[in-house]
């Protein structure tokens, strides 16, 4: 018998690890145009980059770390219980 919950939790935990991926792209992206930019020329294009950049990844990064944890807690929670 399939359990809905850990069903649905396996799916949010796919899109959380998928979150998490891209928005530390977007922070090396950041910080790889930034270094780029403080070497060559920094500009107004650099610094759109990479604040746009950071922001992506923060809008990203910020709900998908905590429900990353909040969906470990709760595997840790349901194998306490024995579940």
């Amino acid at each position: 018998m399939t359990d809905l919950v850990r069903a649905r939790r396996q799916k949010v935990a796919k899109y959380t690890l998928l979150a998490n991926r891209i928005g530390y792209l977007f922070y090396a992206v950041a910080i790889a145009t930034f270094v780029i930019g403080f070497a060559v020329s920094f500009n107004g294009l650099v610094s759109g980059v990479v604040i746009g950049s950071l922001v992506i990844g923060s809008i990203l990064l910020a709900p998908a770390i905590v429900l990353g944890y909040g969906i470990k807690a709760a595997e840790r929670d349901d194998r306490a219980r024995g579940l």
